[in-house]
């Protein structure tokens, strides 16, 4: 039985739809018009127990619903899902004690409290005992530097040591299932690099099942061998990470090194990105590979050439138009 499958999930919010103007305010009083909007449509899938998958999509695409309702915090209009044999949003307790979600835009620990005293907080709720818990604490305080600052304030941490708290504070009851939502947004490059080296140790030593929403296609790309791909609440694409560029890429990038520093233009070949005294890099159609590096080099003399596949992000973006303030 895999650790975690839904079929045909589907959320469907229902919202007030406000007419313009006094009259139309009036007219709300007595008859309101509503909108549907469907946040999740027919979602199916299967994740065996220790994989680690990326859920990826735009703003607004379902991600975090469909995090939501396997969690069991939202209760779907239509489908089924099981996450370890349970029914999420039966809400059994014996579920509640295998899985957690950490979303990194909430807040998990007590704000005026000392991160440890926060930690004791969590450790009597799923009551797991005194030397467990000194145990897993100091463990995984290690692990993620933050040892050090355990009798600090919470609202005194910064704000990657107060996601690595809050991170262990997810883990404290040794769950079978984590969510992961935006872990590690706002974090600096070196705080990112921790965290994501720690979740990809604890996912291979622990064989815990993951999901992973991220913007930050370098948590994807690091930690994710299979990846999701949801839009508008609908599944487009469900395999491997590398299948996404062969899929989806629409272009190669082409890199050409030239003896001298002699004028060239490339221009005419294709986009070009980056360009130096002895070097440029083409962004070409896939389909015009072996035409332009025969044209190139049969005009100009070439020390060393190397076709490349685009950056994972740069598909990402192109696949939903996605501009990088988005």
């Amino acid at each position: 039985m895999p650790a975690i499958s839904a079929t045909g999930l589907t959320k469907i919010f229902r919202t007030y739809k406000k007419q313009p103007g006094l009259k139309g305010a009036v007219r709300g009083l007595f008859r309101r018009k509503y909108e549907e909007v469907r946040a999740a449509d027919g979602v199916t899938f299967s994740i065996e127990e220790g994989e680690f998958v990326g859920f990826l999509g735009p703003n607004g695409a379902g991600k975090t619903t469909v995090l939501k309702m396997l969690s069991g915090l939202l209760q779907p209009t239509g489908g089924e899902a099981q996450v370890l044999g349970h029914v999420p949003w039966h809400r059994e307790d014996a579920l509640k004690r295998q899985f957690a979600l950490l979303m990194g835009q909430k807040n998990a620990l007590w704000w005026d409290l000392p991160a440890r005293e926060s930690l004791e907080l969590n450790r009597a709720i799923y009551g797991i005992g005194e030397r467990a818990f000194r145990e897993m604490v100091g463990g995984l305080t290690e692990l993620l530097g933050v040892k050090d600052k355990l009798d600090v304030m919470v609202r005194e941490l910064s704000l990657g040591e107060r996601m690595k708290f809050e991170l262990i504070s997810a883990l404290l009851h040794a769950p079978r299932v984590l969510f992961l939502d935006e872990p590690t947004i706002g974090l600096d490059v070196t705080s990112q690099q921790r965290v994501r080296e720690f979740l990809r140790d604890y996912n291979s030593g622990r064989r815990i099942t993951t999901i992973l929403t991220s913007h930050y296609m370098g948590d994807i790309e690091a930690l994710c061998p299979r990846v999701i791909i949801i839009d508008h609440g609908r599944i487009f694409f469900d395999g491997p990470l590398a299948q996404v560029i062969e899929r989806y890429a629409t272009h190669k990038l082409l890199s050409f090194v030239f003896p001298d520093s002699a004028a060239r233009d490339l221009a005419t070949f294709g986009e070009v990105v980056v360009q130096t005294p002895t070097s440029v890099k083409l962004k070409i159609p896939r389909a015009r590979v072996s035409e332009v590096c025969r044209e190139v080099l049969s005009r100009f003399p070439v020390t060393d050439l190397s076709v490349l596949e685009p950056e994972i992000e740069d598909v990402i973006r192109q696949l939903f138009g996605d501009a990088p303030g988005r």
